[in-house]
């Protein structure tokens, strides 16, 4: 039993009225404004036709460039047509925040704290949002801003004086044994 895209397409259509679709190597990407991300997961979740019943990850993606900066990109599978499905929500930077699908899987709960830590995304309503890998004063030194190191305007060799180093005492002339 194989699931169709025209199914996936019918199924978003009852969602959200207006989408985008993209096709990369077979696989599927649904583009939907931020307002219809809970309720379409939610129905592609619980749908027996859809039965996308796992969530594998949540990332983003920075533009830089484009008036919305940011995509989120949540990757689905469902396990009983063995099918892969991707969902993109464009953000723009000024407002960059979307709904939580903490409430649909609960493994959405490390990915989005993980691409807010790197990217700036808050997403509400999500139950312990905080950072995941960087310290929780990883700021500017001179401005006091947060910084999110997987946007594409960090500085490569990083912020000097943003993190504090480790010793490195084989600078310094030291033999380690």
């Amino acid at each position: 039993m194989s699931l169709k895209n025209e199914l996936i397409l019918t199924v978003a259509k009852a969602i959200c009225p207006d989408f985008e679709i993209s096709e990369h190597r077979d696989q599927l990407s649904i583009i939907v404004d931020k307002e219809y991300i809970n309720g379409l997961c939610f129905e592609l979740k619980k749908n027996s036709e859809t039965s996308f019943d796992m969530l594998i990850d949540i990332t983003a993606i920075d533009w830089l460039r484009r008036k919305k900066r940011f995509e989120v990109v949540y990757f689905l599978y469902s396990n009983k047509y063995k099918m892969r499905l991707r969902l993109k929500v464009p953000i723009e930077e000024k407002d960059c925040e979307c709904p939580t699908v903490t409430d649909i899987w609960q493994s959405a709960n490390w990915y989005e704290r993980e691409t807010y830590d790197m990217y700036g995304i808050r997403f509400l309503g999500h139950p312990d949002l905080r950072r995941f890998y960087m310290p929780e004063d990883f700021v500017d030194p001179e401005s006091g801003e947060p910084l999110y190191p997987l946007r594409k305007d960090f500085p490569l060799m990083g912020i000097p004086g943003s993190l504090p180093l480790p010793p490195y005492p084989e600078r310094d002339g030291e033999i380690i044994e």
